[in-house]
């Protein structure tokens, strides 16, 4: 499997010959737009950071064959696309990489803001590990997860919840996700008390930028 980060919650994953693009929201750098061949895109929740409506039609156009999934909320109101709905549960399979639905709510930011829909995705396929992007939640902790695409900081966590959920997630190892709201000062105070007491490996080859590839086995 191989993993590149296009900047905040947006992540590629190529395995077993299919590419399979999450989130590609405004945060984003602009190389993720600019792909070709994928054979999927999926959304896991409506906010801008997540789906970027501006550069995502382009996208499409470059992938006209891509299978376009999101949860049910961004799948009936984006404005360009046939986006299949996701549900917590769903499994959906694009060429030998099965796509399920983990989760169906966003966290609470503020009891005052209604929650929208979120559901994250696990990522399988035979011979190759399993990958939980979770979107913008820690609520959900599927059972199997080799990797984890681990949102580092949001408006909805503090950082005693990460560490929380990546014991629960107990995942192999895991790469930060969600971290353009720390600013490169502050980067290694919510990446360090992660490593040091989340007991899970870094899975990270490169430094920290906005388009790491790494591989993982």
């Amino acid at each position: 499997m191989q993993i590149t980060r296009f900047g905040h919650a947006a992540v590629l994953v190529e395995a077993a010959g299919t590419r399979v693009l999450i989130d590609p929201g405004v945060f984003s750098a602009e190389e993720a737009f600019a792909l070709e061949g994928l054979d999927a895109i999926v959304v896991t929740h409506q906010h801008p950071d997540h789906i970027d409506v501006t550069r995502s039609p382009g996208l499409l156009e470059r992938n006209p064959n891509a299978v376009l999934i999101a949860d049910p909320e961004s799948a009936g109101t984006l404005a360009f696309g046939d986006w299949t709905p996701n549900a917590d549960g769903l499994v959906t399979v694009v060429g030998d990489v099965t796509v399920r639905g983990v989760g169906s709510q966003h966290a609470v930011i503020l009891s005052a803001l209604p929650r929208v829909a979120n559901v994250g995705v696990v990522l399988s396929a035979a011979g190759e590990p399993t990958l939980f992007h979770p979107g913008d939640t820690y609520e959900y902790a599927p059972e199997g997860v080799d990797v984890l695409a681990l949102p580092l900081s949001a408006p909805w966590a503090k950082i005693s919840e990460t560490v929380d959920f990546v014991q629960r997630v107990s995942p192999g190892s895991l790469f930060p996700v969600h971290d353009k709201t720390i600013s490169e000062l502050a980067y290694g105070i919510y990446w360090q008390h992660t490593m040091n007491f989340g007991g899970v490996e870094d899975s990270r080859k490169l430094g920290q930028t906005d388009s790491d590839t790494f591989e993982s086995a």
